[in-house]
């Protein structure tokens, strides 16, 4: 199992960015595979992007995709989501978890999970 802890999130205008942290403890986060998810009011929680166990390999929602980039850093058990141009529509809560399952972009094939950090845009 994998504890998880988000932290970057805040209020940005539109066009502005942040940049996401996850820091994980345990000795399992190097053969883990990492994802970033979101969650806005009243609606279903969805992928945004993930990446695998040597960040060699990554996935994107099509909604963020030249806007977000994944990345993790092994040596600091932490991913990071860097989130430019960002939308009023890029409002939610946003979490990491990790996964041993490969290719995995459901919420459900995710066991471990941080507590969310909430991003908000203003327009």
């Amino acid at each position: 199992q994998v504890q998880l802890v988000e932290s970057g999130g805040g209020l940005v205008q539109a066009g502005g960015s942040l940049r996401l942290s996850c820091v994980a403890s345990g000795s399992t986060f190097s053969s883990s595979r990492m994802g970033w998810f979101r969650q806005a009011p009243g609606k279903e929680r969805e992928f945004v992007a993930a990446i695998n166990l040597s960040g060699g390999s990554t996935y994107y929602a099509d909604s963020v995709k030249g806007r977000f980039t994944i990345s993790r850093d092994n040596a600091k058990n932490t991913v990071y989501l860097q989130m430019n141009s960002l939308k009023s529509e890029d409002t939610a809560v946003y979490y990491c978890a990790a996964t041993r399952t490969w290719l995995a972009f459901k919420p459900f094939e995710y066991p471990d999970w941080g507590q969310g950090t909430q991003v908000t845009v203003s327009s």
